[in-house]
């Protein structure tokens, strides 16, 4: 019997040993998304879900946030692993563009994949007579969280359009959830919303009240000055009583890590990204976008190596 205790101690030690090297090995995995109602926070809780059940050892959550640029911020300081962001706005942050809320270059940033364009979406109570950007004077408009990739974008369309906020007659820095909510109670008349084609937040205003899509003309998206804002439209039907196509901005969207981040971590990033579309599709039309050929497209910062390894596998790099 001496014996079999002296095995079932050793086999303790054994384990007490295995038990911390095995938690070391545990990989974290936290997706910077955004507001709830907008499509970062599906896409991101889903990528959550996936980097959970296909990466080894991988502890994966989705966490909400101000979106693009509190997300650059959060990943140049090592509080977080992925992160969705608008490519101005990641442009910005690669240069240190201090009017953008980038005091210095955010150089940690590294590309992991383009995915879907946002699109501005300016979306106005019907009663409130707004049909043009230039019946926004006078009005009270929401333009995102300050300092989100949606308030960068409602400046320089805003800005292009020959509009300051002095012009409105108010202005609120609000989540699409919150915005949607005053414009019901009538305490705004109009929100300005850079997501996804089809975000919950416009389809909910839309079955409450009914809206006008305001449109962004190409003359007004060629004065931006900025290559990542292109002209395109808001189909009709898109939303509940929007009939007929409206013009308006797209700016692409990219997944970005940080150079802290492992190459073989980055890799499985990127492969089950794309191993799993189908799963991003169900979270979201707007994943629908998403496409292997172009997933280096346009991307303002290095490729993580990690990520750069896999495209060369799949031969979307030479």
């Amino acid at each position: 019997m001496r014996w079999i205790r002296t095995l079932c101690y050793s086999l303790g030690l054994s384990a007490a040993f295995m038990a911390p090297a095995a938690m070391a090995q545990q990989t974290f995995v936290n997706v910077l998304t955004g507001g709830q109602s907008g499509v970062y926070y599906p896409l991101g809780v889903s990528l959550a879900q996936i980097y959970g059940k296909t990466i080894p050892n991988a502890r994966a959550t989705a966490q909400v946030t101000k979106a693009s640029a509190e997300n650059l911020n959060l990943l140049q300081a090592g509080r977080g692993e992925l992160a969705f962001t608008l490519g101005d706005a990641l442009s910005d942050a690669w240069k240190g563009d201090a009017e953008a809320g980038f005091t210095k270059k955010l150089d940690k940033l590294r590309g992991l994949s383009a995915t879907y364009n946002n699109v501005i979406q300016i979306v106005a109570n019907a009663d409130s007579g707004i049909k043009t950007l230039a019946d926004l004077k006078g009005k009270r408009l929401s333009v995102g969280a300050a300092r989100s990739g949606t308030e960068l974008n409602a400046r320089a369309i805003l800005k292009a359009a020959g509009i300051t906020y002095q012009d409105l007659g108010k202005v609120e820095y609000l989540p699409f959830g919150e915005s949607v909510e005053l414009i019901k109670n009538r305490q705004l008349d109009a929100t300005l919303q850079s997501a996804g084609l089809g975000v919950a937040s416009i389809r909910d205003l839309a079955t409450s009240v009914k809206i006008v899509v305001v449109p962004v003309p190409a003359d007004v998206v060629a004065k931006v000055g900025d290559p990542a804002y292109q002209p395109t439209v808001i189909p009709a039907n898109t939303y509940t009583g929007q009939t007929e196509d409206v013009q308006t901005a797209a700016i692409p969207n990219f997944l970005v890590t940080h150079s802290g981040v492992s190459d073989e971590l980055a890799y499985e990033m990127t492969k089950q990204l794309y191993a799993n579309l189908e799963t991003l599709h169900a979270a979201h039309n707007a994943a629908k976008a998403i496409k292997l050929e172009n997933a280096v497209k346009g991307m303002p910062v290095p490729l993580h190596p990690g990520a750069e390894r896999y495209y060369k596998e799949v031969g979307v790099i030479k």
